[in-house]
């Protein structure tokens, strides 16, 4: 019995009764807990593909290489300190730790940092932002507009700590000291810069007293001057009616706020000279187009009496031309006096002529000469033939002179 016992423990169905048996769920959560206490958090590198943001705001995408694939998950809050936007397609270097998906089963990379590889975030960022913002017409040359000469009034947006703000207000000082400098200062560099940039030009604007703006700050490496290339940096100087000046850096250092600016200046002490001119040099300006327009004139005179001699010996004496206007004057007059006594005789002989030859054709000249004309009465027809009366006929003769009344006794 001993040595059967022995051999049926050997089998497997004996042998399951002593076994344990592990649910799925304490599958998935030991493979989980074996997963994150023997694997530390590492990089990996891969290329993003199926990227994607619900509304929950995760990234959610997969890593892969020319052989496997992963899929990963960046949660709202850590995706959200990027400073660019990832792409399917894009290279990158992911840091976080590797865990199961224990609803699906599934092993996923849980991302708390992503880099670009082969470029710099900050570089990167910077690029999408500018292609972004030039795609919609921020950059566009059209819409710049030229700034004020000799301003009023003058807008700064800097720090009021900061070297580029006496740079600034050292060159308004020297050449133009009477003009009026509203400063709104801002933090420039670390977290909120960006937002209180934007709201100090939003301000100023508000203001309504300023002409210009100068926005900018002095140099430093990319980081630090990384406020003047957030968008809503970009966005409130476009939005900008006062011109704005974007003063950034050293004269190598570029920024999104450069290519929305109505004007770039090199450096905060560029954009105090663009817009205060040196007054002397002004001065000497106006003294040189003073001498530049007496030199015209003195040459457009010279000209003019040149062409005025040359026009008084050409031009005769007007006297002699008065006198023979007035002699052919008079010789007209008596031309055409004389042919208007001669039209006015041959209009006399014609009349003459028409008077005569009507009175020829006339029917009194006829009854001067002893005949007259009778009228039947009292239809007054003239009768022509003595075959239109009858006897007791009243008719009207007219003579030369005078009418008679008569009654037709006979007719022949």
């Amino acid at each position: 019995m001993l040595r059967r016992s022995a051999i049926d423990s050997d089998l497997p169905l004996l042998a399951a009764q002593k076994r344990k048996f592990l649910t799925i769920s304490e599958l998935s959560d030991l493979i989980k807990r074996t997963l994150e206490t023997q694997l530390d958090a590492l990089w990996v590198q891969g290329e993003i593909s199926n990227f994607r943001v619900p509304p929950s705001g995760h990234f959610y995408f997969t890593l892969k290489d020319d052989k496997s694939q992963i899929s990963a998950v960046m949660f709202r809050r850590q995706g959200s300190l990027l400073r660019f936007t990832p792409e399917n397609g894009m290279a990158v270097l992911c840091f976080g730790r590797v865990s199961l998906y224990s609803p699906r089963g599934d092993l996923q990379l849980y991302v708390d940092d992503l880099e670009p590889q082969g470029q710099g975030a900050l570089a990167l960022a910077f690029e999408q932002l500018k292609n972004k913002l030039a795609a919609e017409g921020l950059f566009a040359q059209e819409r710049k507009r030229t700034l004020p000469f000799l301003p009023e009034s003058i807008g700064i947006v800097t720090s009021d700590k900061g070297a580029a703000l006496h740079d600034i207000l050292r060159i308004i000082r020297d050449r133009y000291p009477d003009r009026r400098v509203v400063l709104r200062p801002v933090k420039v560099q670390g977290d909120g810069a960006a937002q209180e940039i934007a709201d100090g030009i939003a301000e100023l604007n508000r203001l309504g007293t300023v002409d210009v703006i100068i926005v900018g700050r002095g140099g430093g490496s990319l980081e630090d001057l990384w406020a003047f290339n957030e968008e809503i940096v970009a966005r409130a100087i476009y939005d900008s009616v006062v011109p704005v000046i974007s003063a950034v850096g050293h004269e190598i250092d570029y920024t999104i706020s450069d290519f929305v600016a109505d004007q770039r200046a090199p450096t905060p002490t560029a954009a105090a000279e663009m817009v205060v001119p040196r007054k002397t040099d002004l001065v000497e300006q106006v003294e040189l187009l003073e001498d530049q327009l007496l030199k015209n004139i003195e040459f457009k005179l010279a000209t003019l009496r040149e062409a005025c001699a040359s026009l008084a010996k050409r031009l005769a004496d007007p006297g002699r031309k008065l006198r023979e206007n007035q002699q052919r004057l008079d010789e007209l007059s008596v031309d055409l006096s004389r042919r208007f006594q001669e039209k006015l005789r041959q209009l006399k002989d014609r009349l003459a002529q028409g008077a005569g030859r009507l009175a020829a054709l006339s029917p009194l000249a006829v009854l001067e000469r002893g005949y007259s004309i009778t009228h039947k009465f009292p239809e007054q027809r003239i009768v022509k033939n003595a075959a239109e009366l009858a006897t007791g006929d009243r008719v009207r003769i007219t003579f030369a002179q005078g009418n008679a009344l008569c009654r037709v006794e006979e007719k022949e």
